[in-house]
């Protein structure tokens, strides 16, 4: 038998519970940071005999050992060495023909040196990795993580050598019906370590969370909190903002945590002048440097108030594709092409559908100054009555609002898209959006909800329950495309019994780049137009609608469409193909947006 097993391994191994670690640091790009990224060796392992032996149980010879033959006569059946590379960041899917629909168990792994300095703490970071993760360092296992768009770390102070280190990673992006997203979507499920992958150095007592916004109320109070993490959690802590001669010192509790308020005068954040200020957070032994955005948002009635004054959220949908190479989007060059053509359409605002976006993103629109829409993967069916399903979804939105919340850019939480109404439903969504708003009070609350036309009328009512808890309405239809021709949209009339305002979050139609006739022709340029010209006729007439978000930016891939010649395995409601050329509704939208930021 090659290779013993390993005692001491025998109880790491055992599965833990659905959801992540409770580790989590904020602002991984301000530590010392050692990339991981660039080319990894690969196993791909549909029947998981990396992990499992015939009998199902754990492998005395798994991946995860990486072994060695100790002698020409000793059986090992895998090697990593000799095995085929992957580069990472990236889905496996776009990288390697025979992995386009792949779904299943793949096995990383990546030999590195590094010598820490004494006393401080490393840790293994990953930005996103779909969707199951279990994680080894020199065939010890580390953790579990599960979800396919947020952030995870491990500790592994005391466990990295200074030389010939082996991670290796076990990524199983298998559908699974108790998932969150569960098995039906219509985007590509891509698999693998999706975003970067670094070593974190910090000091033994670091800064691990903070919050710094401003007071919600307030445009000259900022209110947060610091927490920190080590052996010695009680410590003064200085929070200041240098250019705007504000500062503040507290003094954290035995749980490493102090809450702060201090006066600032500060030029606000907006999309015509995203301001960032360098926020500096300094610790006895620690200190971290952040830029921040302030802002208000705030809703009255049926007005969304971006810093006291009233807004109309010129927006578009985004899916997380990579323009021109297709592929999963990770890299801040991604982010700006697609925000920049988000910005040519007159767009002060995104919706990053169906699930957190990678943290270039977001970064990027604090900078250019777009207002987001970000989105917990509850879509279409979730198994709404599964207290593990619940747990799985909670964990990734505490995330990505870990990740994310002093990013000035993000004005809207949402918790679902497109969910059936049932009291299962209601009771999993209300929970949600009730731990948005205990983690996050500043921001507001959404979501795409259901919708229904009275009948023999043309009156469309949204009066989806989920309505009562959310602070903005969302709602996608399609009118014209999958509900009745374009002119149905010319009739139709809108009510709402929530005195709230809404964003129209899906509308569209598809067109594929190039495919010309008359506009009653579907699949071309022409039909796509003639859907958007006569949205917006309707949309106007709309009296409580404070913003737009039409389906979609950009072609997108999806396995559910399949039409040779035409969609070939994209979804082709973008408003810009993913080679980049712009479709004749871009030119629609565009003009409505012109028309919007005169008024």
């Amino acid at each position: 038998m090659a290779g013993a097993w390993p005692v001491q391994l025998s109880a790491q191994l055992q599965l833990g519970p659905a959801g992540g670690p409770s580790f989590q640091i904020t602002n991984v790009q301000a530590r010392k940071v050692t990339s991981l990224n660039g080319k990894w060796r690969t196993i791909v392992d549909p029947y998981e005999n990396g992990y499992y032996d015939f009998r199902m149980q754990l492998s005395r010879e798994g991946y995860f050992l990486n072994l060695k033959p100790k002698d020409k006569a000793d059986r090992v059946e895998y090697d990593f060495d000799s095995s085929e590379t992957l580069n990472v960041p990236g889905d496996w899917n776009s990288q390697r023909d025979s992995l386009f629909f792949y779904e299943g168990t793949l096995w990383y792994k990546k030999s590195f040196d590094y010598q820490a300095k004494p006393g401080n703490r490393i840790f293994l970071h990953f930005g996103g990795a779909n969707y199951e993760t279990i994680v080894f360092l020199n065939g010890e296992r580390l953790g579990m993580h599960v979800g396919g768009f947020t952030p995870f770390d491990f500790e592994i102070t005391g466990k990295v050598r200074a030389r010939d280190n082996f991670v290796i990673v076990k990524v199983d992006n298998k559908r699974r019906r108790d998932g969150v997203p569960t098995l039906n979507t219509d985007w590509w499920n891509y698999g693998g370590l999706t975003r970067e992958v670094t070593l974190v150095e910090v000091p033994a007592t670091f800064v691990k969370d903070y919050f710094v916004q401003l007071k919600k109320g307030s445009m000259d109070t900022i209110a947060g909190w610091v927490r920190l993490n080590g052996a010695q959690p009680a410590q003064r802590v200085t929070v200041s903002i240098p250019e705007a001669h504000a500062s503040v010192t507290v003094r954290t509790n035995a749980q490493g945590y102090a809450a702060f308020s201090l006066p600032a005068q500060l030029t606000l954040w907006t999309p015509d002048n995203p301001t960032l200020y360098e926020v500096r957070v300094e610790a006895e032994g620690d200190s971290v440097r952040e830029q921040i955005g302030f802002r208000t948002i705030e809703t009255r009635g049926t007005e969304i108030l971006l810093n006291g004054k009233p807004l109309f959220l010129r927006g578009i949908s985004a899916h997380e594709e990579a323009p021109f190479r297709a592929g999963r989007a990770f890299s801040a060059e991604d982010s700006r092409t697609l925000l920049g053509w988000a910005k040519e359409l007159g767009c002060n605002f995104i919706r990053l559908a169906h699930y957190p976006h990678n943290e270039n993103m977001l970064r990027e629109a604090d900078r250019m100054g777009v207002l987001v829409w970000s989105e917990a993967p509850v879509y279409w069916m979730i198994d709404w009555e599964n207290p593990e399903t619940f747990l799985n979804a909670s964990n990734q939105l505490t995330e990505v609002l870990t990740r994310d919340r002093n990013r000035a850019a993000i004005i809207l939480w949402s918790v679902a898209n497109e969910t059936p109404i049932t009291e299962a439903r209601n009771t999993f969504l209300k929970k949600l959006a009730a731990l948005v708003k205990a983690e996050d009070p500043t921001r507001l609350t959404t979501a795409a909800m259901m919708h229904h036309e009275v009948a023999g009328t043309t009156e469309v009512v949204l009066d989806d329950p989920l309505g009562d808890v959310l602070d903005v309405l969302g709602c996608n239809e399609y009118l014209g495309w999958y509900d009745g021709a374009p002119e149905k949209a010319d009739r139709v009339t809108w009510k709402s019994p929530y005195n709230k305002p809404l964003i129209m979050s899906e509308f569209g139609a598809d067109a594929l780049s190039g495919l010309h006739g008359d506009e009653g022709t579907r699949w071309t340029e022409e039909f796509q137009e003639n859907i958007y010209h006569h949205q917006v006729g309707m949309l106007n007439k709309i009296p409580f609608l404070r913003g737009t978000s039409p389906w979609v930016l950009m072609d997108f891939r999806s396995p559910r469409r399949v039409l040779p010649n035409v969609q070939d395995f994209f979804n082709r409601k973008g408003l810009v193909s993913e080679r980049g050329e712009k479709k004749k509704a871009f030119f629609v939208l565009q003009e409505f947006y012109r028309e919007k930021a005169r008024q």
